[in-house]
């Protein structure tokens, strides 16, 4: 008998997943280090923070927050009128948190499940938004 999926949800893990390890093992081998994880007072506790740098990056599944491939675009056959709600609320949450980071001066790069199967083009990806100078910080009005 299988699992049932309230059971099957509690095995997903919301820190230290497999792609979030993809992601730092390929940092490490770009030569970036020095980043914190899950940073609590920031929005949306981006999986990944070069705090100096002011650079955060977000490692999200494509199914779950809604990323327009092939996995993000399929829907759940069954309790719909649950998961698609909570897909899209993910998306605004996603996008709000970004807004906020972005508000604050921080860089965003969100780095996608699908993306991990081609390490070559996520490695360039990876130091492309980490080899470029931080956004401005914007001036607070007077």
């Amino acid at each position: 008998m299988g699992m049932g999926r309230g059971e099957n949800m509690r095995r997903i893990r919301a820190k230290d997943t497999g792609p979030e390890r993809v992601v730092r093992t390929l940092l490490r081998e770009l030569g970036h280090r020095g980043y914190r994880l899950h940073r609590k007072d920031l929005p949306g506790k981006p999986d990944i923070v070069f705090v100096g740098r002011r650079k955060a990056i977000f490692v999200h599944g494509c199914f779950w927050h809604g990323h327009e491939c092939r996995e993000g675009v399929r829907r759940p056959k069954s309790n719909t009128g649950y998961w698609l709600p909570k897909i899209e609320g993910n998306q605004r949450r996603d996008a709000r948190h970004i807004e906020e980071l972005l508000a604050r001066g921080w860089d965003v790069l969100t780095v996608w499940d699908c993306e991990l199967g081609n390490r070559e083009l996520l490695a360039a990806k990876l130091a492309a938004f980490l080899d470029t100078a931080a956004s401005p910080r914007p001036v607070p009005a007077s």
